[in-house]
């Protein structure tokens, strides 16, 4: 069984800084894996994409289910895995559950004021213009986790946080109860 911190947030709301935070500070190696990881990598046929040569839309679907199946491979493998991800579409975390069943995870809500979204969004110049308010405003909704944490608090105090509970006796994550309460409804 391998250990999978999941960071859950908004489009720069620093889920990348605090992963890379909590490399450093783990007892165990994790393995810092995203989205973004694959795109800076080049995997995605970006210039293409970004050309209109191929519809991005009709690609993403298929793209993150091997996303998602490439994570569970990861941790079957049994390597930890500290996972960035924003569950924007019905469905995915049902998937993830699913495939990650087997493993111990914990759900971390990382929250980040608005206005500070959007000037990290402006001062990164990777992302559409607008996408981390949109996110800001669906991200959360519906969901809890199993620690939260928040910007206004410091990188320091959200490592600890989320060290105290990864640390602390284990039970079962709120992430494969909220999706069987999805599967259900």
């Amino acid at each position: 069984m391998s250990g999978i911190i999941l960071l859950h947030g908004a489009s720069s709301s620093g889920k990348s800084t605090l992963a890379r935070a909590l490399q450093d500070r783990l007892d165990a190696p994790f393995w810092h894996y995203s989205i973004d990881h694959l795109r800076d990598a080049g995997v995605l046929p970006s210039a293409r994409l970004a050309r209109g040569d191929f519809a991005w839309q009709e690609l993403r679907p298929a793209f993150f289910d091997g996303f998602h199946r490439s994570v569970a491979a990861f941790a079957d493998a049994g390597n930890n895995l500290i996972l960035e991800h924003i569950l924007d579409t019905p469905g995915w975390l049902e998937q993830l559950a699913g495939l990650l069943t087997r493993h111990e995870l914990l759900f971390v809500g990382v929250h980040c004021p608005l206005d500070e979204l959007s000037r990290r969004e402006r001062d990164r110049g990777d992302r559409p213009v607008g996408s981390a308010a949109a996110d800001f405003e669906a991200v959360h909704r519906g969901l809890r986790y199993d620690v939260e944490v928040n910007s206004e608090r410091g990188l320091e105090d959200n490592v600890a946080r989320v060290l105290a509970a990864w640390r602390a006796p284990h039970r079962r994550s709120t992430f494969f109860d909220v999706a069987a309460e999805r599967a259900g409804a």
